[in-house]
């Protein structure tokens, strides 16, 4: 193998390594949002987990956060607008990397 091949490599591990951290971030957030939307509601214990999993999988449905903003300010309705939805995931994604980072 050449240098070129090994640091190409490395470059491929590093961006599937990033890249898996990313979801994980993404993941927690929404499941932080979803436990936060819950008490909103509020939901049972057991209706705040089903919930919670409704939420992270509606991030699948497009790339990017709006479909979870989306779902959470419908199901919302006037507890929160979306605005406050969005600053409110800003504030839970730093505190899920910081969970992930520190392995929480």
């Amino acid at each position: 193998m050449t240098t070129f091949d090994d640091r190409e490599n490395a470059f491929e591990n590093k961006f599937a390594h990033d890249a898996e951290v990313q979801f994980k971030i993404d993941a927690r957030a929404n499941k932080l949002l979803g436990q936060w939307a819950s008490e909103l509601m509020g939901k049972s214990s057991e209706e705040a987990t089903a919930y919670t999993i409704e939420v992270i999988k509606s991030d699948f449905e497009e790339a990017g956060h709006e479909d979870v903003v989306r779902k959470v300010a419908a199901d919302l309705g006037d507890k929160s607008n979306e605005d406050e939805i969005r600053a409110k995931l800003v504030e839970l994604h730093a505190i899920a990397a910081e969970q992930i980072q520190t392995g929480a």
